[in-house]
């Protein structure tokens, strides 16, 4: 179940999943849910005009605003049938569980022009609503690579002239001196467990965000990816 305009206008305009039925507020009226149900009218989505008790019974959370969507779950892209573009700018995150921050993540990505994620691969099915929401729908339209093995993807983005750089501390630069322009994938790790060894050992070059004082405690996952994403976005302004 799909909660929220933020997040079934999302899936609609996406159209990565199929949407069985949309259930609506019977006194919500506005602009924007006027649009959904449009959007839903025009895709052949059945629509259920429901009291807001029967709304609140079906929504698992209490932030729905009046609108559901029951849909199927979001598909993943495949990198074999992706088209890589001639400089693309790819993440790869491992190590982070918490739905929030991954969509938190996602969000972040999204808007500073990521052309993908790479995702250790793991049923996230059950909180995909969480993702969804945490992520102002980006979910829906950041690409995203769910891997079986990490390396091996790794490797084949480098065998296309992909530079690989890794958020860690040990024999790195400052991560606003080095170059973003050319193709690459920035690899970041959750806080508590970092990036695997294995997945470290592919880097080309390993980058730092330096503090200013002596806090030894590493970012959260979220603000690095912030933190890197928009240095990638502001190196390549007017590109």
């Amino acid at each position: 179940m799909i909660e929220g305009n933020i997040s079934v206008k999302a899936v609609l305009q996406a159209r990565k999943r199929d949407v069985n039925c949309i259930y609506v507020d019977e006194k919500k009226k506005d602009k924007d849910t006027n649009y959904i149900l449009r959007l839903a009218t025009e895709q052949n989505v059945p629509i259920k005009l429901l009291p807001r008790e029967e709304i609140d019974a079906l929504a698992l959370g209490k932030t729905h605003g009046g609108l559901l969507a029951e849909a199927n779950n979001r598909p993943y892209e495949k990198l074999e049938d992706y088209l890589i573009k001639e400089t693309p700018f790819f993440a790869l995150v491992e190590g982070v569980e918490d739905p929030f921050n991954l969509g938190y993540i996602m969000r972040t990505l999204y808007s500073a022009g990521c052309d993908g994620l790479f995702l250790p691969k793991r049923d996230w099915s059950k909180v995909e609503d969480i993702i969804l929401k945490s992520s102002a729908g980006a979910f829906e339209w950041l690409p995203i690579f769910t891997s079986d093995d990490l390396v091996k993807d790794i490797e084949t983005l480098k065998a296309q002239g992909i530079y690989v750089y890794a958020a860690m501390r040990k024999e790195a630069k400052e991560y606003d001196e080095v170059d973003y322009q050319k193709g690459i994938l920035i690899m970041i790790g959750g806080e508590m467990r970092g990036l695997s060894s294995q997945v470290l050992a592919c880097a080309d070059q390993n980058i730092y965000i330096p503090y200013a004082n002596d806090f030894h405690n590493a970012l959260n996952a979220a603000a690095a990816t912030a933190i890197f994403a928009f240095e990638v976005k502001r190196q390549r302004k007017g590109k």
